[in-house]
């Protein structure tokens, strides 16, 4: 099984259809703008030496979101919420989308560039809002 990619327009439909959207980046990152109803659940943390990984990613996954439920995930520009859908395919998760572009935007082969989520005019929310910080994430209960 394949991760889904999606384009920013699909994704917001999906949100709009009930699928649960998880945002990857850091929690700095989250809270300088994010889809709204978001949940921050970082596959890296931001430290002094730049990223590095968060031990606990794929445990707050497993405890907090059930394996049937629909999820997109998300970062910057497409690459670490790619690698956190592969990582949720791999321990057993069944619909897991891929925000392609990201918040930002994404490259292609030739170096253009594909607006992400804020350059398409999508709605942003901005700073940690109660119930989708990463805090907050963990005691999420899977559906």
């Amino acid at each position: 099984m394949s991760v889904k990619s999606v384009s920013p327009q699909e994704t917001q439909s999906m949100l709009e259809a009930g699928a649960v959207y998880v945002d990857v980046r850091s929690e700095p990152e989250f809270e300088a703008g994010h889809p709204p109803g978001s949940f921050n659940v970082p596959l890296l943390h931001a430290g002094g030496a730049g990223l590095v990984p968060n031990p606990e990613f794929i445990e707050v996954m497993q405890r907090c979101f059930g394996k049937g439920e629909k999820l997109v995930m998300g970062c910057r520009s497409g690459q670490r919420s790619l690698r956190a859908a592969e990582m949720l395919l791999d321990a057993g998760y069944s619909d897991v989308s891929n925000l392609f572009t990201g918040w930002e935007g994404s490259r292609d082969a030739f170096g253009r560039m594909t607006p992400g989520w804020r350059a398409e005019g999508l709605p942003v929310g901005l700073g940690k809002p109660a119930g989708y910080r990463y805090d907050d994430a963990k005691q999420r209960q899977p559906k």
